[in-house]
């Protein structure tokens, strides 16, 4: 089936249309819960013409995307006084040079592969049955938590070329470190710090591959979505509604993972 609707949208002159389109409502949704979309991203480069281009290629495009995002999700939540620093930064503290070191080292093999779609599946599911409970606000974990899963989270987020919104986000909402729009706004702020980590480690080990002309096209599509879609997320969306719209994402990253590795998706 996707690889029918691969051919489907890669045969004239509609899939420009398609594909940026598909960047645009991927900018908003992730945006609108503090995410930069790269998993969402890498999911539509997959069912475009750029599937074969190669995990350089879409390391590259995806995390130079997630900036995008990433900066209108800083300003809008912190506009709002969502972000809190002291809450962010030791998870940062540690996942800056490790992502910059997964991003420097070779390519991310099936294990890792594997990993990932096992941990975004399990986040998503636990998320979803979680809305019936009461969650209690317990506060910030304790700096070794917080050093020791930023260090995780980093190192993880540089081998598969995201920024670690989808690990850190579910993690801070189902251990009630804080609340769903102080979770979306630290979640901006971390994954500002990956993606630029990310996108360095790839830079100085020769992995970054970067079209211009398409950057072009693809980031005006993308700032227009990561404004809306982070304004809406800080400025109109309830907690609840932050957090339902965090589960929909966790979805989607999660069944693009799975069903890659079952050869269902590309």
């Amino acid at each position: 089936m996707f690889s029918l609707f691969r051919k489907v949208i890669d045969t004239d002159m509609d899939i420009q249309i398609g594909l940026l389109f598909s960047l645009f409502i991927i900018a908003i949704l992730y945006g609108s819960v503090g995410h930069g979309g790269a998993s969402g991203y890498m999911a539509i480069f997959s069912l475009s013409i750029f599937a074969n281009q190669g995990p350089f290629w879409l390391k590259s495009h995806a995390l130079t995307l997630n900036l995008i995002v990433a900066i209108f999700g800083l300003y809008h939540y912190g506009k709002q006084g969502y972000i809190k620093p002291t809450l962010i930064l030791p998870f940062a503290l540690t996942s800056i040079p490790f992502s910059y070191l997964g991003a420097y080292l070779p390519v991310i093999d099936w294990i890792f592969d594997t990993l990932l779609s096992l941990t975004l599946a399990i986040a998503s599911v636990k998320l979803i049955f979680s809305f019936k409970h009461v969650r209690l606000i317990s506060g910030p974990p304790t700096l070794i938590i917080s050093l020791l899963s930023g260090a995780g989270i980093g190192l993880i987020s540089g081998l598969v070329g995201v920024g670690g919104g989808v690990f850190l986000s579910p993690l801070f909402v189902l251990r009630g470190w804080a609340t769903n729009k102080e979770t979306a706004a630290g979640c901006a702020l971390f994954i500002l710090f990956n993606s630029m980590a990310g996108l360095a480690g790839a830079f100085f080990s020769s992995q970054t591959i970067l079209q211009t002309d398409l950057m072009l096209q693809f980031i005006s599509v993308v700032m227009f979505g990561g404004f809306l879609g982070t304004r809406f997320g800080a400025n109109y969306a309830s907690d609840q509604t932050i957090r339902y719209l965090l589960s929909i994402v966790l979805i989607i990253a999660s069944l693009r993972r799975v069903l890659g590795l079952v050869g269902l998706w590309p």
